[in-house]
């Protein structure tokens, strides 16, 4: 009787999945949870299920109430707008003026074709980096 109850597994997420596809914390869905926004159910072993409908509910409601990107994740995402792109048959480079920052990535040219990307064209620059050095800037005047 109890397995009849159940949803079948793939009408559900692990949270963990869940939380990945809302682009939000494990701890942001156990939250919540608590706080009645997100029903939960539990697997048999009491892992957290979360159902796809919640998902795709809560993923048009975030949508909509988004604020510009920056504000969201001002230090790894930057919207900006190409500003050359120099392809081959297997690489590209592609250049964006992202507010006063100017940043050239190195993708696939399969990359470039996917995206259609070509001067003009708005884009989210998405920065990862494992180390970023830095360096005490001379003064413009003497030092005193």
């Amino acid at each position: 009787m109890a397995a009849a109850a159940k949803k079948p597994r793939n009408a559900t997420l692990r949270i963990g999945e869940a939380a990945e596809l809302l682009g939000v914390t494990v701890d942001t869905l156990r939250r919540w949870e608590a706080d009645g926004r997100l029903p939960v159910q539990r697997s048999g072993g009491g892992q957290r299920l979360v159902s796809i409908a919640d998902v795709r509910r809560l993923q048009s409601t975030r949508r909509k109430r988004e604020e510009p990107i920056v504000a969201r994740s001002a230090r790894n995402r930057f919207p900006g707008i190409v500003t050359r792109v120099e392809k081959d048959r297997v690489a590209a480079v592609v250049e964006v003026q992202a507010g006063p920052h100017r940043l050239v990535s190195l993708i696939t040219a399969e990359a470039v074709d996917e995206l259609s990307l070509k001067p003009g064209v708005a884009v989210v620059c998405v920065v990862k980096a494992t180390n970023v050095g830095l360096e005490i800037a001379q003064r413009a005047r003497g030092s005193s």
